[in-house]
């Protein structure tokens, strides 16, 4: 008799009550650095689910790089008593998250090695991953090698830059510039590209953050007619995400672990949930080099 009420006057569980009453919701938080990265998107995907095998559900908020949208997230989780907060921080507010935390909803950092003892962290080693690829491109004679990629404030992007660092020391005539990019995307990628065009010379090898600016510049360097990759521009991405291979010149990259990311992080998040005496892990994975035309000696 009560299903067949329920059918009948179209009843839905007030989820708020039932919220109120048990203290915690089965929703996790998940806020990404920009939602239209599909690296992104197959670490919530991996979030996610892992999520539905424990009864949970995600909602995903893009910061799209910037700090208030961020807080603005936090705030809205917080008070709607999320089960968790998972991250990709902007910036460095790991003090606001720890903060967090200890109101009593854990946090888990995800692409992001947490660098206080506050907080578990799910990554990739981006310094090894930005050194694979340069010793990469120096591997195949190249020696005029840029790196592409920001802002440099993103601590991966930072990480990959020291790792692009520490492959040219020590070899005499190889040589890195930097080209600080206002962001991650296909559109910098191009520009830069265009940029690169008007110049007097062209590098040798460019190594792209990751690879919707890989993308971008491989789309100018192309439709120009005035540059072959990998003859006259070798180019290596990070993420190796769907499009890397589907390139018009299949994309090195440099690979991560993208749904493990996400569905690793979730995976701690329900045990700290559980067990809030849980000491902070960090979880790092190893990056690997994927080897296409667009590097080919």
């Amino acid at each position: 008799r009560v299903r067949a009420a329920i059918d009948e006057l179209g009843y839905v569980r007030n989820d708020a009550a039932r919220q109120l009453r048990a203290g915690r919701s089965t929703t996790v938080g998940l806020v990404v650095l920009d939602v239209r990265n599909p690296f992104f998107t197959d670490v919530a995907r991996g979030a996610e689910d892992e999520a539905a095998r424990a009864g949970l559900s995600v909602i995903l908020g893009n910061s799209d790089e910037d700090a208030a949208r961020e807080a603005a997230y936090l705030d809205l989780f917080e008070a709607q008593r999320v089960h968790g907060v998972l991250i990709s921080p902007f910036g460095d507010i790991e003090p606001r998250l720890v903060a967090l935390r200890t109101r009593g909803t854990p946090v888990v950092l995800v692409d992001r090695e947490s660098r206080d003892a506050g907080l578990s962290s799910v990554s990739v080693d981006d310094v090894s991953g930005g050194r694979l690829a340069v010793e990469h491109l120096l591997e195949t004679g190249r020696r005029r090698i840029l790196f592409a990629g920001g802002p440099l404030g993103i601590r991966q992007v930072s990480d990959r830059l020291a790792g692009a660092g520490l492959a040219v020391e020590g070899v005499p005539d190889a040589s890195l510039e930097v080209a600080e990019l206002a962001g991650l995307t296909v559109l910098e990628g191009r520009r830069l590209g265009e940029e690169l065009l008007r110049g007097e010379a062209l590098p040798d090898a460019v190594f792209a953050a990751n690879d919707l600016v890989a993308v971008g510049l491989l789309q100018a360097l192309v439709m120009s007619g005035r540059a072959r990759v990998p003859q006259d521009v070798a180019l290596v991405g990070f993420d190796d995400i769907d499009f890397a291979s589907a390139a018009v010149v299949p994309l090195s990259s440099v690979r991560q672990p993208r749904h493990e990311l996400g569905a690793t992080a979730l995976r701690i998040l329900r045990e700290e949930s559980a067990d809030a005496s849980l000491p902070p892990r960090r979880i790092v994975f190893q990056p690997e080099l994927v080897v296409r035309a667009s590097s080919a000696s």
